[in-house]
């Protein structure tokens, strides 16, 4: 049986692995001390500086990627209690589960829109919105006897997802009874915001805007984009990684707070000799006498491999370097001259060491290390 945010290994686990900061995920039905604790209070933060921003548009929160691996069953309602109503997730099995947690929410848009019959009758049950860019999907829903909203996506220099002729896909639309919620397109250089993608970019969308008018409401930015075209909000955005407190445009900082700490518990501390190897393949070579903590978090629970010998942990603000290759179950850290003890915590990345730092130094994004955490890693609200 799979329970969302924590793997269960007893019967005595409750619907949803939601746990609290007084019940410790190492200590409650046998759950590995490898821990990603969210911050509701930074979500709400964030929330609200979005909000700012959003110049009287509605804001639309994509959960995508169970909330971008930060915990969909945390996430979402705590957004709905600080006011959201309309979400953003993958596709219909999100969608479907989202509107059981969230049964009251105004609508929650599928942005990859849907595949195949079961899709569309899954839109049918849940009352979803899918964003439609093919003739076959709106028969799709036809045939499923879906009569709710859509969204008509168009494609604006993304080449990605977009309908070739949207105003032939809103009159199918129309034929069938399928009601049209508005258009939207994706920016794809929103977080350099002097590239001139955006402005080219924003200005197809408001003459597709004008010509499709008045076919609901129109949606254009993401996290990035309400910095890069503030004067584009539109009828609503759409933040993503801005939610989670990482900023989408480093040179101007919305002034997010992170909501992750992805945190291993210090199973032994090792005195190591110098010149003893450390961990796979040898790859660490102690340069002096060392303590080394064995750490329970690797790259089975979601920590990238590439940080071996490079990456680092941190307590008490002091960063502490990995050591040897990460295992899948286990890293190795360089706590000499610490006062680091068997049964402490070490953070890989949260407040003291952000997800973007981390990120950098493997180039890669925050988006990738935030989805990566594998669901054995218990996510617990704080």
């Amino acid at each position: 049986m799979k329970v969302d945010g924590c793997l269960p290994y007893r019967i005595t686990l409750t619907l949803h692995a939601i746990i609290d900061a007084t019940s410790p995920c190492h200590n409650t039905n046998g759950m590995r001390p490898a821990i990603a604790s969210i911050n509701i209070a930074n979500l709400k933060h964030n929330l609200r500086l979005l909000k700012e921003r959003a110049q009287g548009a509605e804001i639309m929160a994509i959960v995508k990627a169970n909330a971008y691996g930060h915990g969909l069953d945390l996430i979402a309602p705590a957004l709905f209690d600080a006011g959201c109503r309309h979400f953003g997730v993958t596709d219909a099995t999100e969608g479907d589960k989202l509107r059981r947690t969230l049964p009251d929410a105004t609508s929650i848009v599928l942005l990859s829109g849907i595949f195949d019959t079961d899709d569309a009758s899954d839109a049918v049950a849940a009352k979803l919105t899918p964003v439609i860019t093919e003739n076959d999907q709106v028969d799709l829903l036809h045939a499923a006897g879906f009569t709710g909203s859509v969204w008509i996506k168009i494609n604006t220099g993304m080449q990605r997802l977009g309908a070739d002729d949207p105003a032939a896909l809103i009159a199918l639309c129309s034929s069938y009874g399928i009601h049209i919620a508005g258009i939207m397109s994706h920016l794809a250089c929103a977080d350099s915001p002097e590239h001139p993608l955006n402005r080219a970019q924003a200005e197809e969308f408001a003459k597709a805007r004008s010509e499709l008018a008045p076919h609901g409401a129109a949606s254009l930015l993401n996290s990035a984009g309400i910095i890069s075209l503030p004067h584009c909000t539109f009828d609503f955005i759409r933040p993503g990684i801005a939610l989670y407190g990482i900023e989408p445009v480093t040179d101007e900082p919305l002034g997010v707070k992170p909501v992750m700490q992805l945190t291993g518990r210090v199973m032994q501390v090792h005195q190591i000799s110098k010149g003893v190897t450390l961990s796979y393949g040898a790859s660490f070579t102690a340069p002096k006498d060392m303590q080394v903590a064995v750490v329970s978090l690797g790259y089975g629970d979601g920590l990238p491999r590439q940080l071996s010998n490079r990456g680092a942990a941190v307590c008490n603000g002091i960063k502490l370097p990995i050591v040897g290759r990460v295992c899948m179950d286990f890293s190795l850290v360089d706590v000499s001259d610490s006062n680091i003890q068997s049964g402490d915590t070490l953070e890989f990345w949260g407040e003291q060491h952000s997800a973007s730092d981390v990120a950098d130094s493997i180039d890669t994004i925050a988006y990738e290390l935030f989805t990566g955490i594998n669901e054995r890693v218990c996510r617990r609200k704080t």
